[in-house]
């Protein structure tokens, strides 16, 4: 049933990309003879620099997208097209008539492949494998470690998170159940009975035998070079000391296995060739990447705000401001810094190349790119980015925004709910009586409290909702779209049930409640009113006795 749900995918968007190039091949003719009356005019009348960085423009787009769609004849004569306007632009003088010939001759040429060029059937947009033939289970999770105790406190740490924990203590135990279930990720100790480096050399069987390897956690009391040497070849994704601390394990494993991802992954198109971003876009979709595209450069501060991406795929001549112009612009704003920007462009020239990795670019790709390639190039990043924003943005107990990024993420938010004149709703959750669970049970179990509620309320909520551990027991959430009788039924809900959660730890159980104190957008128009609003209603919550709701009416 998988295989023949990917192989129907895959149909599905091999008759897309060859929907989207018989558009492009409907709209040849218009650029061609686009290019070839610049070209002409230029030919004709005064020589005009301005124009003739147009044509260079228009030539080096022809040439990229050409080349994608597979008219190789087009692409080939567009190319001669640009080194002739290349070697022009770089004279201070008008061109010589030999110069003149060159040019016209390339653009006869380029207007000829227009009697030659036929829509032939395109190759394959994907590669077809077949899929792995054992059952794949997201939220399964494969723990191969001989020390008891660090077992158990890892299976129950990541069971809270949503993980179903299968332990084994030996290498067979685990090749038996690989036969059967194939797990979202394998921990592998390295040091087993069966030798130093057995966990490592089972690994490397494992993965020679997959299509797509497995995502893999070794953790090890070495931290010898050639363990961790050892735990690349195998082909691990993440490398543990012991003590392993679990808040940073499972961190990693959630980024490695999409599973904190309350989203997929979003990637924002600057390209203003509509359908060579319409064919990027479709290519990162098989993916499983969300996008957004941008033709318009000047455009693109608005689109930022509302598809909020993890990173930016950018063509490097666009118009009225290029993409090396675009990514310093970028690099201006702070909350735009980290976000990675891969180029896109037909640029063969290395000093341009790096001359837009020095404007904020993280990597160049060179048009025309395979799909699998292009796939390959972007989602390291997008896993790398996705750790460091980890690392910076997240609590590290609960996995939720920190502090200071849910108080930006709220910035964020009202300027796209005023922009689009839509609601917005601020919660704040105060735990209650927060010390007495600390002084009673102790701070494991506060711990765990804590990582309760906030796993109660990642699974409760809608993708679109924003949660942050606001400080010590407290958390804040943005709701979008959201009034705030519509959010208080919502927390409201999910206050019963929290309510009714047995908090446990060793020895015996308890309960725990919450208040809630909840304002809105417009009532309320900046973050920082936004945010006394709900405070003074929580405060006024806890005043009536906790374990309970109020919405700011002031």
């Amino acid at each position: 049933m998988m295989a023949n749900s990917v192989q129907t995918s895959l149909q599905a968007a091999q008759a897309e990309f060859q929907l989207l190039r018989q558009e492009y091949e409907q709209q040849l003719p218009q650029k061609i003879h686009l290019i070839t009356s610049v070209g002409r005019s230029l030919l004709q009348e005064d020589w005009n620099l301005d124009k003739l960085r147009h044509l260079r423009l228009l030539s080096h787009r022809l040439m990229g997208s050409s080349a994608t769609f597979e008219f190789a004849d087009v692409s080939c004569a567009a190319h001669q097209v640009e080194s002739c306007v290349d070697t022009l632009l770089r004279l201070d003088t008008p061109p010589t008539e030999k110069q003149r010939l060159q040019l016209q001759q390339a653009l006869h040429q380029l207007n000829a492949t227009l009697a030659t060029t036929q829509l032939k059937a395109p190759a394959a947009l994907f590669a077809s494998k077949p899929a792995d033939q054992t059952k794949q289970n997201s939220h399964v999770v494969f723990l191969v470690e001989d020390d008891p105790d660090l077992a158990r406190y890892l299976s129950l740490s990541l069971s809270h998170f949503g993980y179903t924990v299968c332990h084994f203590e030996h290498v067979e135990g685990l090749q038996e159940a690989m036969q059967q279930v194939t797990p979202a990720a394998i921990i592998m100790d390295i040091v087993l009975p069966e030798g130093e480096l057995a966990g490592t050399e089972a690994i490397a069987t494992i993965q020679e035998g997959r299509d797509h390897p497995l995502p893999v956690l070794f953790i090890s009391a070495r931290d010898d070079l050639t363990a961790r040497l050892q735990a690349v070849r195998a082909g691990g994704s993440a490398y543990f000391t012991k003590p392993v601390d679990a808040g940073e394990l499972l961190t990693q494993l959630d980024i490695l296995t999409n599973h904190d991802s309350r989203e997929p992954y979003r990637v924002l198109i600057i390209e203003d060739d509509v359908p060579l971003a319409n064919y990027y876009a479709l290519i990162l979709q098989q993916a499983g990447i969300m996008t957004s595209v941008v033709t318009d450069p000047l455009q693109v501060m608005s689109t930022l705000i509302d598809s909020n991406p993890d990173l930016i795929l950018m063509d490097l001549y666009l118009p009225e401001c290029n993409g090396i112009e675009l990514a310093a612009i970028l690099r201006q704003h702070g909350a735009y810094v980290g976000i990675p920007i891969v180029f896109l462009s037909a640029e063969n020239g290395i000093e341009r190349q790096l001359a837009a990795v020095r404007s904020g670019g993280d990597m160049f790709l060179t048009k025309p790119i395979q799909p699998d390639h292009l796939v390959a190039a972007i989602l390291p990043r997008l896993q790398r980015s996705s750790i460091l924003r980890s690392l910076i943005e997240r609590d590290s107990l609960t996995g939720l925004l920190n502090h200071t990024k849910i108080k930006e993420q709220l910035c964020i938010e009202i300027q796209r709910a005023s922009r689009q004149a839509s609601a917005l709703v601020l919660a704040m959750i105060d735990i209650d009586h927060f010390k007495r669970v600390n002084d009673t049970y102790g701070h494991l179990a506060g711990d765990r409290v804590l990582k309760n509620l906030s796993r109660l309320l990642q699974q409760r909520l809608r993708r679109a909702d924003i949660i942050g551990r606001y400080g010590g027991e407290e958390f804040a959430i943005i709701f979008p779209d959201t009034d705030p009788s519509a959010a208080f039924h919502v927390v409201d809900e999910i206050r019963q049930g929290f309510a009714q959660m047995v908090q446990k730890t060793d020895n015996c159980e308890f309960l725990v409640t919450f208040s809630c104190g909840i304002a809105g957008f417009p009532q309320y128009l900046d973050a920082t009113s936004l945010s006394k609003a709900a405070d003074r209603a929580l405060y006024e919550a806890k005043h009536q006795g906790r374990d309970r709701i109020v919405i700011s009416e002031e």
